[in-house]
This record gives C-alpha cells, structure tokens and sequence, in this order.
C-alpha cells in the first residue's frame, strides 16, 4: 500500500495521555545519548505511512522535549524520492532525516545505496526484532537487508473489489477474471505497481495464480504472468499513477472491478469513497503477497540526528504506540508486532474496523499462505518491465 492521495481523518485520540503511559514503559533496552540540544526531525512520508504512525510520533515529541525541538511531516510520491535525495547526498545537504516508506522505496533506495545500514550497525540501539515482531512481519524485516525498520505490517492482497449491483459473476479464476474483462472492457482497473500497493501486490501474486515457473524470479520466471497481463491490458483504458484514483473510479462508477488490498477495501468505505456495500473476492489459488512499512534514514544524517531517530524508533515498536496503526483500516490490521489487539487502538479505530472491517478477513489471513513480496533487486527489475512492456501501452 503506497499511496497517501486519499484526504485522510486524523486519529482523535488526545496524545497526553498515551504519550504519559508510553514513557513509563519506555523498554530498558536503548541507552542512546540524549543530544546536547533539542534537535528537529524532517520526516518524509512516501507510503501514506503517517496515518498509522503520526499521532505516535508526537506522542514522542512530547515526552520527550529535551531529545526533540519540532517534527515536521511532508509527503511525497514514492518514484521522486530517491531521485532528490540522491541530489542532495551529491550536494552534501541532506534535510530529510527520516523517510517513511513502503518496499518500493526502499527497494530503490537498496539499489541506489541511498540508506544509512541500521539493524546490524545499531544493533544494541534497537529491540532485538525476531523477539517482538509477528512472524510475517519479521519476515518482511529481511527484505530490507538492515537498511531499514519494519514499522507497520499486513497481509495486503491481492484482492477483487466490486460493486455488486454492477458484477452479476464474480470471476473464481485468473481465466474467468480475463474473460469478464473482455467481456466488460474499460470496467477492470488496477494503478501502475511502482506507486500502488494494491498494483504492486497484483503483479507480485499473479506469478502463484497462474502457476508460474518461479514467482520470485520476474524475468526467467514469470512468462505466463507477463503474457496475462498484456492480454488483460487490452480490455484497460488506463493505469492510475496512484491507488486513489482506482477506488473513485470504482465509487463514482467509471468501473466496476478494481485490485485492492484489505486496508485499501476498509479505509475508503470509512472515508465514503467508496460506497459500503462494495464487496471483495479471492481468486482461486490466492496466495497473500505480503506488505510492510519501513523506517529508512539516508546516508548524510549526522550523528546526533541519528541517536534521535533511533530513540523514535524504539517509541514506535512500543505495543501501545503500535495500537494506533490500526488506524481506520488503511493498513488491517497494521501492527507490526506482537501482542497489539485491537481493544488497545483509539475508540475511533475500533468503531470503525467494526462497521467496515469484513470478519471473513481473519479466516482468508489464517488459510492462506503468506509470501513475501519480491527482493529489492529483483522488485526494481519488476517495475521497470511492467513500465516499459505493459505500462508502455496505455496512458499511465
């Protein structure tokens, strides 16, 4: 899930509060060196990631004034990010101290060695992370080979989401899905994957439904994949640069069909864009591509600025800073360790996934397998392909 278009309500609940019972259990582990003076943190959001984690990071700010002067928040889409902060290493003026990201930033920044090596580096600055992370989630740890933090996990997708009164089959198969786009052309819609978590978790769960020769492997092995998405592609008007405009495609009516996720499906019916009475579906063979975010610092952060940062992350792998990515759904569930229920997120959340969360949800999560998404090499290979043989074709 990558996109942060959607305007979004922020969480309600009062930050004193949570912030005063954060502190007291603030774990033994960290003993970073408090800086000589309050510092600023520029955090950079690329993957919609401040919804779940924003009210956290002031709860931080907070309790902790003599560590932390100001924290400011910016986005950004997730293709421009590498690119400016590659030109300001180049120009030896690094401004952004944090940058929030799903895996398709950090795969970049992997490849482009824009990050700062963290969880082996600062090894004794951090939780030991196989302890409190949930299986997935440490599972997706590894995918960003030390230069990052997994800070919020779900299962993702993909998934079918519909509009019932328009969809009288629903496809079961990837052959049916095809067939129901042709026979329905320009009503099927998924957003290009180098900026969509929903697209991204498209073109990563496509190589298990139709029985690729190697899932993880792009190029050698996914040619039944790439065939399935040129012939697919034909029945598509276009491809989204972002999510967003999928699910209002989808409320509005200009389709009928969309890729999502399960917290692309709960948060914009909370949000009214999409209606309440959309459905969604698995096709047969599903397997969940799994989806995380990431606390990523670029190389050029001083010293100090770094001691800060890592004292923020150890607050936001708390449990009870972690209830608050629950959120309203975007990331369902969101937590990305262990012993976070839902009775310890805001009212608001929980009010919200009980009106639109789907029950069925916890019976798909146990049943299916759960994979993980491409590596950061072989992701960045993806996207390019997808760009240049299937993007390439139709307005992006």
């Amino acid at each position: 899930m990558n996109n942060f278009e959607i305007s979004r309500r922020g969480l309600l609940m009062s930050g004193a509060g949570a912030a005063g019972l954060a502190l007291a259990g603030r774990p033994a582990f960290a003993a970073l060196s408090k800086p000589a003076s309050p510092v600023t943190i520029n955090v950079v959001d690329v993957a919609g990631n401040l919804a779940l984690t924003q009210k956290a990071i002031e709860n931080y700010r907070k309790a902790k004034p003599d560590w932390v002067s100001k924290i400011t928040f910016s986005k950004a889409p997730a293709p421009e990010l590498p690119g400016k902060i590659k030109a300001q290493q180049d120009a030896n003026r690094v401004d952004i101290d944090l940058v929030l990201t799903g895996t398709d930033v950090l795969s970049a920044g992997i490849d482009q060695k824009l990050w700062i090596e963290l969880v082996s580096a600062k090894a004794a600055d951090l939780p030991k992370l196989q302890d409190i992370y949930l299986e997935p989630a440490w599972r997706m740890q590894s995918l960003a080979q030390g230069f990052g933090v997994c800070v919020t996990y779900y299962p993702s997708g993909p998934l079918l989401e519909y509009a019932p009164e328009r969809v009288a089959k629903v496809p079961t198969t990837t052959d049916e899905l095809l067939a129901w786009a042709k026979a329905n052309p320009k009503k099927f819609q998924y957003a290009r994957p180098a900026n969509s978590g929903p697209g991204r978790t498209w073109l990563m769960g496509l190589p298990y439904l139709l029985g690729d020769k190697d899932p993880k492997d792009p190029i050698g092995g996914w040619d039944k994949t790439w065939a399935y998405l040129r012939e697919l592609g034909e029945t598509i008007e276009n491809y989204p640069a972002g999510t967003t405009p999928t699910m209002k495609a989808l409320g509005e009516g200009t389709v009928d069909m969309i890729v999502s996720t399960t917290g692309w499906d709960i948060n914009p019916r909370v949000l009214g864009v999409v209606p309440k009475s959309a459905e969604v579906a698995a096709l047969k063979g599903f397997r969940w591509v799994a989806d995380a975010h990431y606390m990523c610092v670029p190389k050029g952060v001083s010293d100090e600025k770094l001691a800060v940062i890592l004292d923020l992350m150890n607050w936001l792998l708390k449990p009870d800073q972690q209830a608050y990515t629950y959120d309203e759904g975007y990331f369902y569930p969101g937590p990305a360790v262990k012993g976070v229920t839902l009775d310890m997120a805001p009212a608001e959340s929980q009010a919200a996934i009980k009106e639109f969360g789907r029950p069925a949800y916890d019976k798909l999560i146990a049943d299916n397998p759960i994979e993980l998404p491409l590596t950061p090499d072989k992701m960045v290979l993806a996207f390019r392909k997808w760009d240049e043989e299937i993007g390439a074709r139709k307005g992006k």
